[in-house]
């Protein structure tokens, strides 16, 4: 002990097994481990059970406070040891992103990087960020390509949005950069909350135009008011200073679990909440739950506000806001409110996070602990010994070899992780081949982890998407595909259990195969029911794929393939009735009215629609 260095740095406790159990950081490694094996010193329940368990431990050295509380949290993250306050909820919330680009692209992504784009969230809701984009589009015809413009107009032909008037065209060269910029400002104006000064300027301009009996213009800024209202009404205001961005975060504790509600509040208004669940078998102080629940969540969250409002003093308040602060490149602060708008503002977050805990906390619970003992089931029923916090289930969809698909999902401690499901369209097997196109996903799946790790195995970044592997793989089929997948891991020298379904002649699951040896569970059994829930939903994922595929082909060739409609006429049928379904319930005398269109043509279309009647 003695030989500890007094310098800052993490410290790692281990159990007999040599697993991690304890990640901890001090400013000064020889003082802080010490004390956890002093015989006088007084320890709550939560020390006195991890000291008994502790049988060797490792340090590392960094430079300051700083670097020690960013490590700690990372190797929290990746190891999830047994006595720290645990965040199990990894979310990558949406985003909507205005590209810095010649002419910008406004899109939704859950990830943000330092590529000089504006960000705009967190939300909660991947509905509202769908309905900010659907509202954005209807009021701006800008692109949504990713072709390169740089350089100026395109050689290449324009898309059907550019025909259909959904886009206005920066690849032909119809717009300059700052009209299509004045665009952009407007979107800025609206994501930034600002969205009253657009209103205004949408009325006048609407005013003016039914001044001048331009009654079609006037009623398009109408339709463009009500959408931004319609938005407007979505968001609450809570705070009169709509130039800051505010984190809230409460706790409330329950008899074994504590909830922790943050509400995200942007420019002054609500975009939205969530909440943690957390086991607290040691009844954690709540101003230690809420350092830990910071920690945890902003080293894995895309975006820090300026402010994060909590309700206790943290200990470690001064490194956090200096850590904060870095990372988000001008200055944080964490603040505890104590009267006034801000303090009640906390008040109705605790508030929200007791009335979740009173309704829901024990279902969570309940729910998180049959997870446990069904993953435990499993692991018993196949003699590992290694804990399944993270499965990957895979399958393929096809009708007769045609856009053949397949599905990646992922369940982490037997719960689904949207966020990192991977879909792959089958690129190099055309014929009806499971196996083959199997070993294509898997390849695909398992060369861009090894290639993403790479990438960070120098950094302290955490593992994620691709980079971040499974303890278990489950394969839809039986001893075919379980070989098929270590043939594949064999081939790039990575170590994973590989597990497929048995199925009876009715093609229902009755139990799995693991090491050639079939392994048959109850069928009221939690294990069984958990490896069910992962098949039904890789089956879904895989064939909802597949169909979105399927009725894109449909929609291409119903037009494609009728005689003497080529490019020009498709797009201008298209321009003219918006629709395809317009276009089949067409007279001809109304197929006639688009320019292109020939009588021969015309009729052709025409019966090609009506031919069984």
């Amino acid at each position: 002990m003695d030989k500890l260095p007094d310098k800052p740095g993490v410290y790692l406790m281990k159990n007999e097994h040599d697993e991690i159990i304890y990640v901890g950081k001090s400013i000064s490694l020889k003082s802080r481990v010490r004390q956890y094996f002093q015989k006088n010193s007084s320890k709550d329940t939560k020390t006195r059970a991890l000291v008994k368990n502790i049988r060797d431990f490792e340090y590392i050295i960094v430079n300051n406070e700083i670097e020690a509380l960013i490590l700690e949290s990372t190797l929290i993250k990746e190891n999830q040891p047994k006595y720290n306050i645990l965040l199990r909820d990894d979310k990558q919330y949406p985003y909507i992103k205005i590209t810095k680009d010649r002419f910008p692209r406004v899109l939704k992504t859950r990830e943000i990087s330092e590529d000089g784009a504006k960000y705009f969230g967190p939300y909660t809701n991947v509905g509202a960020v769908n309905q900010v984009l659907e509202v954005i589009r209807e009021i701006y015809p800008i692109r949504d390509c990713n072709r390169n413009l740089e350089k100026g107009k395109s050689d290449k032909r324009p898309c059907l949005n550019y025909f259909i008037g959904r886009c206005i065209g920066p690849c032909r060269g119809v717009i300059q950069d700052e009209e299509y910029q004045k665009h952009i400002d407007e979107i800025y104006n609206i994501l930034d909350g600002r969205e009253f000064l657009l209103l205004d300027m949408l009325e006048d301009k609407m005013a003016e135009a039914s001044k001048n009996l331009e009654f079609e213009e006037a009623a398009k800024y109408r339709d463009k008011i009500e959408s931004l209202e319609h938005l407007k009404e979505k968001q609450k205001v809570v705070f009169n200073d709509t130039n800051m961005d505010r984190d809230i975060i409460g706790v409330a504790k329950g008899l074994e679990e504590a909830c922790i509600q943050i509400f995200f509040v942007r420019s002054g208004k609500i975009i939205g909440r969530e909440h943690f669940i957390i086991q607290d078998s040691f009844k954690e102080e709540r101003k230690d739950i809420i350092n830990s629940f910071i920690k945890q969540f902003y080293m894995g969250t895309a975006y820090i506000p300026k402010e994060i409002l909590i309700e206790e003093e943290i200990e470690e308040k001064v490194a956090i806001e200096k850590w904060l602060s870095k990372t988000r490149g001008n200055k944080v602060s964490v603040q505890i409110p104590k009267i006034g708008e801000k303090k009640r503002l906390i008040e109705m977050v605790k508030q929200n996070a007791l009335d979740m805990i009173s309704k829901y906390g024990d279902r969570f619970l309940r729910k998180q602990r049959q997870n446990d003992l069904a993953l435990e089931e499993l692991k018993e029923a196949m003699d590992l010994n290694i804990d399944l916090d993270r499965i990957e289930a895979f399958d393929i969809s096809n009708i007769n070899g045609m856009n053949s698909v397949g599905s990646m999902v992922v369940f982490e401690r037997g719960e689904s992780k949207r966020s990192d499901y991977r879909r792959f369209r089958i690129k190099t097997i055309n014929t009806p081949d499971d196996y083959g196109s199997m070993e294509e996903v898997l390849m695909r799946r398992f060369k861009r982890g090894l290639s993403e790790r790479e990438k960070i195995k120098d950094s302290k970044l955490d593992a994620k998407g691709f980079s971040n592997f499974p303890d278990l793989i489950m394969m839809d089929g039986g001893k075919g595909q379980v070989n098929i997948a270590l043939r594949v891991l064999y081939e790039l020298g990575i170590d994973i259990p590989v597990c497929g379904l048995v199925k009876d002649k009715f093609h229902n699951t009755r139990g799995i195969i693991y090491n050639n040896e079939e392994i048959n569970l109850e069928e009221n059994s939690l294990g069984f029911r958990m490896i069910y829930k992962i098949q039904e939903e890789a089956h879904r994922f895989a064939i909802s794929y597949h169909r979105s595929l399927r009725s894109k082909d449909m929609f291409r060739s119903e037009l494609d393939g009728i005689k003497g409609i080529g490019p020009k006429r498709k797009r201008d049928l298209l321009t003219h009735f918006k629709s395809l379904e317009k276009i089949k319930k067409s007279s001809i005398d109304e197929l006639l009215q688009v320019n292109s269109m020939s009588r021969p043509a015309a009729e052709e279309l025409y019966n090609h629609f009506n031919e069984a009647e």
